[in-house]
């Protein structure tokens, strides 16, 4: 047996061995009340842009809940605030750089949580706040620390933009409106659906 067919199957092995265990881990997160419902997988990685901001024609006109300014010229338009069937809320937006020139997505975007610094640029310094409830709403984590929430932001050119997400816990469900808040960004009120 060669040395390239050795490691090809140990590496095929490693991604069946990596996904069995990520099914299972989502299967484990189900409610114990219903069976659970299949989900596409969500991707905690940056999405792939393709030419600038076109869209499939297949996709609906989006909704603009709020719009955020944040500091270096970059503005958060948060465009959905979904419920999930397992106990989730994601917020999807498009995060874009309104200045004249390439720059970074500020550091500060990513919180000062040691466990979510530790996996490098992301969103995991946003929070959701119910201001009836009294409840304030982080970013989830998956097992080892990562945030649920796009990853991998780090220079935007002038007027270019990037689709982000965010997951949280779901707040009440009487719950209609909460504050979203974005470390360098002014808070905004978003609604949910």
């Amino acid at each position: 047996m060669s040395v390239r067919y050795a490691t090809t199957a140990l590496r095929r092995w490693a991604v069946a061995v990596t996904t069995a265990g990520l099914v299972l881990g989502v299967a484990g997160c189900g409610s114990e009340d219903e069976p659970p419902k299949s989900q596409p997988p969500a991707s905690s990685s940056a999405p792939s842009q393709s030419q600038g901001n076109e869209k499939p024609q297949s996709e609906a006109p989006e909704e603009t809940l709020a719009v955020l300014k944040g500091q270096d010229a970059f503005e958060l338009t948060i465009t959905s605030a979904q419920r999930d069937p397992g106990g989730f809320l994601t917020v999807k937006g498009r995060l874009k750089n309104t200045g004249d020139k390439g720059r970074a997505i500020p550091a500060g975007v990513k919180g000062n949580e040691t466990e979510v610094l530790k996996h490098g640029s992301s969103l995991g310094g946003a929070t959701l706040v119910d201001t009836v409830g009294k409840k304030r709403y982080y970013v989830l984590r998956d097992t080892d620390g990562r945030p649920l929430t796009t990853t991998g932001l780090d220079i935007l050119g002038s007027e270019d933009s990037a689709e982000v997400f965010m997951q949280f816990p779901a707040p009440a469900e009487g719950t209609t409106e909460v504050t979203f808040q974005l470390p360098t960004f002014e808070p905004g009120t978003i609604k949910l659906s």
